[in-house]
């Protein structure tokens, strides 16, 4: 086996697994920068929404809040671990996990987003489940194959 084989298999890590790090960075931070966004909206911004959206933004209780918090942060820090092969990022994941269920809980079962969004408005919700749920599968793969320490 060649030297450059060996350092790209170092440890059985595939060589794809850093892209995958930094994707989940990327999408985690992206989740951050809206998180920001949504907690330091003005309520001048609040008023220049359609109705239905005002009436939808002021309505999210401070436990659907927290479970946003708590899902993007755990989920970047998860990927920051990830990113350094780091067994934590598993429980980090199944915490971002959880946060993002409760939260899409309130989006979906609660509040009126259906609605005032329609169809359309579930595509990111569902790609947030669905991501975090490949987080944390990824993870365990990791685990499974010994690429953390």
């Amino acid at each position: 086996m060649s030297e450059n084989t060996q350092t790209a298999h170092l440890n059985g890590l595939p060589r794809w697994f850093t892209l995958v790090a930094i994707l989940a960075l990327v999408w985690n931070l992206l989740g951050v920068m809206a998180f920001f966004g949504h907690i330091t909206m003005t309520s001048e911004a609040i008023a220049e929404l359609p109705q239905a959206e005002q009436a939808l933004y002021s309505a999210v209780p401070i436990w659907a809040t927290i479970a946003f918090t708590v899902a993007v942060f755990a989920g970047a820090i998860g990927s920051i671990a990830l990113l350094m092969r780091k067994r934590i990022c598993y429980p980090l994941f199944v915490v971002s996990l959880v946060a993002v269920l409760v939260q899409m809980f309130h989006s979906f079962f609660i509040s009126n987003s259906y609605e005032v969004y329609g169809p359309g408005g579930t595509v990111m919700p569902l790609m947030v489940i669905i991501i975090a749920f490949l987080l944390v599968a990824f993870s365990i793969k990791g685990r499974n194959n010994n690429w953390f320490s």
